[in-house]
C-alpha cells in the first residue's frame, strides 16, 4: 500500500473517504496497488480497449506518461487514431446526449454530414479522419519510396513530431495521450491495427498503388515478437504490471507473451505478470475475454497464485480517471 503520508489532492481524498464497499473498494484497492507497485520499482502497461480516447482519456492519461507512472500502452488502432483525431478536429465534433432515443432518419442524417457517432459522440469525417489521413499519406508513401518500414504508432510519431499539425490543434497540446507519448517515445503495441480507419484508408492506399509494399506498415507479429524481446529485457530489472481497460485484443495479444515466453519458447526465469487490474463492465459469462475473472488466467500461465490481481465491474470511463487521480494524487 502507498505510504500513508502520501500527499492527496480533493479528489484522492473523497474517493480514499467515501469508496468503502463493493465496486469502490475494488477501485480503491486497484489504485493503491498500482501506486505500490511504481513505488517499488515496477513498470506498468496500460491496455484500451473501447472508445477511450473519444471518451477523452487523455486528460488524466497524458499526465501518467508524464509522470512515468506509465511505460507501455497496449491500444486498439481506433484509440491510437482517436486521439489524434480529437486533438486537430475537437471544435466539430457534435455531441448528441439523447443518443438512445434517435430515429433511423436521425442517424441517416448524422450519416448525410459525415458524422461518425460513438455512442453520445460524433466525429467529423472531414475534419478528423481526412485531415490525418492526408498527413498519414505522406510519411506512408515517403517510408515506402525509400524502403523504411514503420510500426502504426511510429508514423502517428513522426506526423505528431513534425510540428508541422500544430496549426490545426483545437485542444490544450498537454491533455493529448499521444502527443505526451510521442514526446517520451513511449513503446506502443497496435494489435489489430488494420481493423481501425487508418488501417482501411492504408489498405485503400495500397490498392490504388500509392503505397507499393503492403508491409510498409510493420504487422502484429511483428509487434509480438518486439513485445518478447521487450518483456524479456523489462523484467530483468523491473515487474512489469498490466493495467486493463476493457477486454479485446487490446489486452489478450500482450498478456499472452508471457505463456508464449514459457510454453512455446521453452524460456525459464521469465517473470510472470507482476500486478494485474481490469476494469469492465462485461458480464461473467460464456466464455467471453472481456467477461472473464483474473483468476481464469492463472489457468493459461498469465498470472501467477501471488499476483496482485484486481477487477473494477463499472464504466471504464468513470473507473479509469480516478484511480489515475489516485495514482497521481490528484
Amino acid at each position: 500500500m502507498p505510504k500513508k503520508n502520501a500527499t492527496r489532492g480533493p479528489v484522492s481524498t473523497f474517493i480514499h473517504h467515501h469508496y468503502r464497499h463493493f465496486n469502490a473498494a475494488a477501485l480503491i484497492d486497484a489504485a493503491d496497488a498500482y501506486s505500490a507497485h511504481i513505488d517499488a520499482g515496477g513498470h506498468m502497461m496500460i491496455s484500451m480497449a473501447g472508445a477511450m480516447s473519444t471518451a477523452e482519456l487523455g486528460l488524466s492519461l497524458a499526465e501518467m506518461i508524464r509522470q512515468d507512472k506509465v511505460h507501455l500502452i497496449s491500444c486498439t488502432g481506433a484509440n491510437l487514431e482517436e486521439d489524434v483525431f480529437n486533438l486537430v478536429a475537437h471544435d466539430f465534433y457534435v455531441r448528441v446526449p439523447d443518443y438512445r432515443t434517435l430515429s433511423t432518419e436521425q442517424e441517416v442524417e448524422l450519416l448525410n454530414r459525415h458524422l461518425n457517432r460513438v455512442t453520445d459522440t460524433c466525429i467529423p469525417e472531414g475534419e478528423a479522419m481526412r485531415r490525418i489521413e492526408a498527413a498519414m499519406l505522406e510519411v506512408w508513401m515517403k517510408a515506402d519510396r525509400e524502403g523504411q518500414r514503420f510500426f502504426p504508432h511510429e508514423f502517428l510519431y513522426q506526423v505528431l513530431l513534425s510540428g508541422k499539425y500544430e496549426e490545426h490543434y483545437q485542444i490544450d497540446p498537454k491533455n493529448s495521450w499521444m502527443l505526451a507519448a510521442a514526446e517520451k517515445n513511449l513503446p506502443i503495441i497496435v494489435p489489430g491495427w488494420e481493423d481501425a480507419t487508418l488501417g482501411n484508408m492504408y489498405a485503400a492506399a495500397v490498392i490504388r498503388g500509392d503505397v507499393k509494399n503492403v508491409h510498409t506498415v510493420r504487422t502484429g507479429i511483428e509487434y509480438m515478437t518486439w513485445l518478447a524481446d521487450f518483456y524479456t529485457e523489462r523484467t530483468r530489472k523491473h515487474s512489469l504490471g498490466m493495467f486493463q481497460i476493457g477486454g479485446g485484443i487490446a489486452g489478450d495479444f500482450p498478456i499472452c507473451v508471457v505463456p508464449m515466453l514459457h510454453q512455446d519458447l521453452q524460456r525459464e526465469n521469465v517473470p510472470l505478470w507482476g500486478y494485474f487490474c481490469q476494469i469492465s463492465d462485461s458480464t461473467t459469462s460464456y466464455g467471453s475475454y472481456s467477461g472473464a475473472v483474473p483468476n481464469e488466467k492463472i489457468t493459461w500461465g498469465k498470472l501467477g497464485g501471488d499476483t496482485p490481481r484486481f477487477i473494477v465491474e463499472s464504466d471504464a470511463t468513470i473507473v479509469a480517471p480516478l484511480i489515475f487521480a489516485s495514482v497521481l494524487g490528484w
